[in-house]
């Protein structure tokens, strides 16, 4: 059995543990890559872009941490 190309956006949520709203926040604001099919607000992202997504989260995650004290400060 071949895995599906496209993913609803409940699928994307339930890959992700996140909301359904989340998810579509994500499509709408253009940090997952998603296309819009038909006239009825139905949302499918490709596996590989949220592959992407996933793969770029760990990038932002590490650039995140590198920002961060070494140590904790010392309480005065």
């Amino acid at each position: 059995m071949t895995e599906q190309r496209f993913l609803t956006l409940a699928d994307v949520a339930e890959i992700l543990n996140i909301s359904a709203s989340q998810t579509y926040a994500l499509v709408r604001s253009g940090d997952l890559r998603g296309i819009q099919i038909g006239g009825r607000n139905q949302w499918r992202v490709e596996r590989a872009k949220l592959e992407e997504y996933i793969d770029q989260a760990y990038v932002r995650s590490a650039a995140a941490l590198d920002d961060l004290p070494s140590t904790l400060p010392a309480d005065a």
